[in-house]
């Protein structure tokens, strides 16, 4: 049988095997199978990894399965071994770096040897005519390849390129199945972001996982050009601007599914940090019952969303879920019988049957701007992604006066803050008070792995903190243990915890008056008002996570008197 036999059959079984076990769509293997029949000599695996539609993780999975070939890890691999084998074999680190290959002898003087492709009989026949040898074969991650074969750098100094040599190294095949699986693996993990931050000696990657920063890997300096060159491209940056800031966007396809890809690359002392946030095309969770509010919150809200005008607030620090309680509200009021406008700075989500407008400072178009025409566009509700500055504040104001429902984010630590924040921005005290119908503030807290969470013994102040809320169901106070599902973590997603304040006629006249901020307080809990704190105790009181992540998130000093 010839060997492009041979080479069809095993793209056929593997790919069976990767529809078996649920890691890619028909369509996915149809344009894999089609792009191996242009070029014979690629692996259908590999092809998979590059068009975005598979994770090397699943990849490697599979093809140990098929072969029979096992996969090893960083840990797997003695330095102390790839030394040995290099003295025996009398060869250089380069040499390596060459075939793209690691190579180390065990304690009874066996080889073993890993490769972006074991399954290489070219590669397998030149090493081992090399070593003069047998060899064990491995699989092994890309990523954790890269990292052994920056550790055998000969430190050559590195010559200048020109644009022109960043696009061929941005369009080299490894390079590409590099950064789909670094994006791949980001989305299997759930990240939110990826952070590739090179330092004096390597580059480092970090995934954001429920809002916590992991380092993943580490690669050589010498890969960064070529990696954030391929980052560049893709996201339609200059490839040869090393000097400024850039930012840029990109739709694209990772571990089978559809992604939109905010780049943020800034110049720093060791070359450039790139952020990558993952916003996934298609969310499920853009539902006021996905936030995680409590019932009495839920219905609070829904009241606010009712109202025929007025600005509504949501506050909090940069990543606490702001936008997204915003997209769900308007998904919620988008019953096609209201004009609904947006202007945000990034548009993050796209929402159907909303018209949502990007904000454009480069050529002057900001949010102060786009709210003006927007008067003029006849709005029922309009969204502000953010009040940054007393104009784009004062049209937003002047827009719920004027009959509109205006819902907008700002950065305060707590709801209340709000107006204080409003009126240092210059605007009048009494306008605020006469604009603002409700405020929330919001934090996100993580939720504790369902597979590993042990029960624990309850706060010795949780009983006084939480005395207006009885619990509906006997208490399940527990703590993060962690476990391979949790990533040793303890936590596995997030969840919301709220403080939403009714502006009353009472606290309108306390803030158009400039009351201090505790009469503001006093008001807001004679109110009913729940502290950010008050309502992650709530959560925690049901086991759906810790005291520890909501002292963390809300701080730990006992909530307000009431």
């Amino acid at each position: 049988m010839s060997s492009e036999s041979t080479s069809t059959i095993a793209s056929t079984l593997l790919g069976q095997a990767l529809l078996g076990r649920g890691h890619i769509a028909p369509a996915d293997l149809d344009r894999a199978l089609a792009l191996k029949a242009q070029n014979p000599t690629d692996r259908l695996g590999a092809i998979l990894v590059r068009l975005g539609a598979l994770s090397e993780e699943n990849l490697l999975a599979a093809l140990t399965a098929q072969t029979g070939y096992p996969a090893v890890t960083l840990a797997d691999i003695p330095r102390s071994g790839v030394d040995a084998a290099l003295r025996r074999l009398d060869w250089p680190g380069a040499r390596l770096q060459a075939l793209r290959v690691c190579i180390w002898e065990d304690d009874e003087g066996i080889f073993s040897a890993c490769a972006e492709d074991p399954l290489d009989a070219s590669l397998q026949e030149a090493v081992e005519a090399e070593a003069g040898r047998s060899v064990q074969w491995h699989f092994i991650r890309n990523r954790d390849l890269e990292r052994l074969l920056a550790g055998l750098s000969d430190g050559m100094d590195a010559q200048p390129i020109d644009a022109a040599r960043y696009r061929e190294m941005a369009e080299d095949g490894p390079v590409i199945a590099f950064v789909n699986n670094l994006i791949a693996q980001a989305i299997d993990e759930r990240a939110s972001d990826i952070h590739i931050e090179p330092g004096e000696f390597a580059c480092e990657t970090r995934y954001r996982i429920d809002g916590v920063l992991h380092t993943r890997s580490d690669f050589g300096l010498d890969r960064f050009p070529a990696v954030a060159s391929r980052i560049k491209l893709i996201a339609g940056l200059d490839i040869a601007e090393r000097r400024l800031p850039q930012d840029g966007r990109i739709t694209l396809r990772a571990a089978g599914a559809e992604m939109d890809m905010r780049v943020s690359v800034v110049p720093a002392v060791h070359g450039e940090s790139i952020v990558m946030r993952l916003l996934p095309k298609q969310r499920h969770d853009l539902r006021l019952e996905a936030l995680g509010m409590e019932g009495d919150q839920l219905a609070q809200l829904r009241r606010w969303l009712d109202l025929p005008s007025g600005l509504v607030l949501v506050t909090g620090p940069t990543g606490s879920g702001k936008s997204t309680t915003l997209y769900a509200a308007l998904s919620a009021v988008d019953d096609r019988t209201r004009k609904i406008l947006t202007v945000e700075d990034p548009v993050e989500h796209r929402l159907p049957g909303i018209m949502q407008v990007q904000v454009q400072a480069e050529i002057g178009y900001t949010f102060a701007r786009a709210l003006r025409s927007f008067l003029r566009h006849d709005p029922d509700i309009i969204m502000v992604g953010e009040i940054r500055d007393r104009e784009t504040a004062e049209i937003a104001i002047q827009s719920a006066l004027t009959g509109h429902l205006v819902l907008a984010t700002l950065h305060t630590n707590d709801a209340l803050s709000a107006f204080t924040r409003l009126t240092d921005m210059g605007i009048e005290p009494y306008l605020v008070a006469a604009a603002v119908q409700a405020v929330m503030a919001q934090r996100l807290v993580r939720r504790l792995c369902a597979r590993c969470a042990a029960p624990t013994e309850a706060p010795i102040n949780a009983a006084t903190e939480l005395s207006r809320w009885p619990p509906a169901s006997p208490p399940a106070w527990r703590v993060n243990v962690g476990c391979e599902q949790c990533q040793r973590t303890g936590y596995r997603g997030r969840l919301g915890i709220y403080e939403l304040v009714d502006v009353s006629a009472e606290l309108r006249h306390a803030v158009a008056t400039m009351a201090a901020q505790g009469e503001l307080e006093r008001i807001a809990v004679c109110g009913g008002r729940r502290s950010l704190r008050q309502d992650g105790m709530l959560k925690a009181r049901r086991g759906e996570t810790t005291m520890a992540e909501v002292a963390r998130v809300a701080g730990s000093s006992a909530a307000s008197p009431g």
